[in-house]
């Protein structure tokens, strides 16, 4: 990514893995203030996932999964990888915490110390 200051994305990336999605989240938005085209295209779909994260982990299934569509919508565009990151690992890791949000919104007990805690695989190549 040619204009991204990949240190801070490196702590975005950090921060995530590290499940401070609201950490994440304000790094890279820093970052997507002074990008465009794909590079802000995928930023903001990392932020959405990241969000999503959060609105799940404060108890709001339904704002988790608005930003887990917004994002993985953004996200799917861009193939396996982008910037370093593993994207279909991702996906696939929305998708079956999605699974838990929307059998929460449906009063299904949902256990979701099952599901794998969600990474951002990245590699600086």
């Amino acid at each position: 990514m040619k204009t991204v200051d990949m240190t801070e994305f490196s702590r975005g990336v950090e921060e995530f893995n590290a499940g401070r999605y609201f950490e994440c989240h304000d790094i890279l938005e820093e970052i997507w203030v002074g990008t465009a085209g794909q590079e802000r295209l995928f930023l903001q779909g990392l932020i959405q996932v990241s969000v999503g994260f959060y609105h799940f982990g404060n108890g709001n299934p339904s704002g988790a999964l608005s930003q887990w569509k917004k994002g993985t919508e953004k996200l799917a565009g861009f193939g396996d990888e982008f910037g370093g990151v593993r994207l279909a690992p991702l996906i696939d890791d929305v998708k079956q915490w999605s699974a838990a949000a929307v059998g929460q919104l449906d009063g299904t007990r949902v256990r979701t110390e099952k599901l794998k805690s969600p990474k951002l695989e990245y590699s600086t190549y």
